[in-house]
């Protein structure tokens, strides 16, 4: 089974978690390939879906929301989908230790558009995942934000990614992929 890790990433970093699920689904056992949303056309080929975006200001990026509605019919056709996305930038054990018990802060930064999506295409699953900014690789905009009084705490420097919470993800997906 062919599985299409579908990926919208600004500036690197949701593109490298696609990489890293699709390689782990190959080491599964499974033929996965990671591409961006904009380079994927045909979408027959593959028996299984992993999308994910970036998220900014609560929502996925444009390219990503476009797949996913431009592809639902085919995506929501049985073939397995799961959903990720990428965004806060803290380190999980500030926002753990700041959000008292009984809150999930990941689950809390899930985009607007998850619900609709995950019913769209019949997803069984999203994940929330940090995510990482390195402020040489910005765009005008987000520098400028960033120069702000405010800006640095919104968009802080580092890499706050788990990398064994989404090998620990994508081992579930392969998981689930084995037994159907």
């Amino acid at each position: 089974m062919r599985i299409l890790v579908a990926h919208a990433s600004k500036y690197g970093a949701t593109e490298a978690i696609a990489e890293r699920i699709a390689e782990r689904l190959r080491e599964a056992g499974h033929e996965a390939e990671a591409r961006p949303v904009e380079e994927v056309g045909d979408t027959a080929g593959y028996g299984a879906f992993v999308i994910g975006s970036a998220v900014y200001f609560g929502k996925w990026l444009a390219e990503a929301a476009r797949f996913v509605r431009r592809h639902r019919a085919e995506l929501a056709d049985g073939r397995p989908v799961w959903l990720f996305s990428t965004g806060p930038l803290e380190a999980p054990e500030t926002v753990a230790a700041e959000a008292g018990e009984g809150q999930d802060v990941l689950a809390d930064a899930a985009p607007e558009e998850i619900p609709e999506f995950t019913e769209l295409l019949r997803a069984r699953g999203h994940r929330v995942f940090f995510g990482a900014l390195d402020p040489d690789a910005l765009g005008l905009r987000d520098r400028l934000v960033r120069a702000l009084p405010v800006g640095r705490p919104l968009l802080p420097e580092g890499d706050f990614r788990v990398w064994p919470d989404i090998d620990d993800w994508a081992a579930g997906i392969a998981r689930e992929l084995a037994r159907a």
